[in-house]
């Protein structure tokens, strides 16, 4: 099963209203900004969308409005990842109608399930589907990695297409990058790291500073692929203090500050998030000069 998802995925964040409600208008909106911005495919309800504090009718909702504003211009992938196998499954077979691309699988967080539990999880899940699945490794959030191995014996499975990786395990990363099947496209997790990432052999990223510089990433991924590592260096270097800077506090908190700032509307993150305050306020405004970046 072959899937053109592109370099540049924007895990995209869900903009909330002044009473805390989902903004759909708004949603819609950010949605056809990015993919004029950069975007090649969409993360809807992932963890910068607050995935865990999103009902399943919101959840719903906010696949059918990405994909009515996108019009086809771009991948929408929705995020039916859970700790639950059962409601995974649920969620995607109600996700495959509202039209999207393709699901986001996140590794079951909290429960911390063995490699093998890994492997039936995400292989009853994709059973349960006809849309191409991109597993998602990020045991910083989950409190499980998921290993190499057990990412290839996925990569078989025939609408298993693709890995998120933020273990920041480059050596780990290379191996899946190596040893996967034709067809398996591995994708950079951590903004940071998408450069180093793309030399071992990753296709792009799923990308938070995307929302703000997507131009600029696509860039860089552009000049790399080109062989113009010098010029790709130079802009991950420009960017990498912004990079750094959208992980001051908890995602999604700064990058939705930063969407406010720049006048796109986000709202509040959720409780238990707060929103950003004080000097990190200060700090993410004068890290944002970096928008104003030629690129070339």
């Amino acid at each position: 099963m072959s899937l053109t998802l592109g370099t540049v995925i924007t895990a995209m964040v869900t903009p909330f209203d002044d009473r805390g409600a989902v903004n759909y208008k708004a949603a819609a909106r950010l949605a056809r900004y990015l993919i004029e911005h950069g975007s090649t495919g969409l993360v809807v309800s992932g963890t910068t969308g607050e995935s865990p504090t999103l009902t399943v009718e919101e959840k719903l909702a906010l696949f059918r409005t990405v994909v009515e504003a996108v019009e086809g211009r771009a991948a929408v992938i929705a995020g039916t990842g859970g700790n639950c196998t059962a409601s995974s499954i649920k969620l995607t077979e109600e996700a495959a109608h509202t039209g999207v691309d393709a699901l986001l699988l996140v590794t079951p967080y909290y429960n911390k399930p063995t490699q093998e539990g890994l492997y039936r999880h995400f292989r009853a899940v994709a059973e349960a589907t006809d849309l191409p699945v991109m597993l998602y490794n990020v045991p910083g959030r989950t409190g499980v990695n998921m290993n190499a191995e057990t990412v290839l014996r996925l990569a078989e499975i025939k609408n298993i297409v693709a890995l998120k990786e933020a273990s920041g395990n480059l050596e780990q990363a290379a191996e899946i990058c190596a040893k996967a099947p034709p067809g398996f496209s591995v994708y950079s997790g951590d903004d940071a790291l998408t450069l180093p990432m793309l030399s071992v052999g990753a296709v792009g990223v799923v990308s938070v500073a995307s929302h703000l510089v997507g131009p600029q990433i696509a860039a860089m991924i552009g000049h790399f692929k080109q062989g113009r590592v010098e010029e790709a260096t130079r802009l991950h270097l420009a960017l990498l203090p912004l990079f750094r800077g959208l992980f001051m506090a908890a995602n999604p908190i700064p990058v939705k500050a930063a969407l406010n700032l720049i006048g796109l509307e986000a709202g509040k993150p959720r409780l238990p998030l707060l929103p950003l305050g004080g000097a990190a306020l200060e700090t993410l405004k004068e890290l944002l000069q970096v928008r104003e970046m030629a690129v070339v």
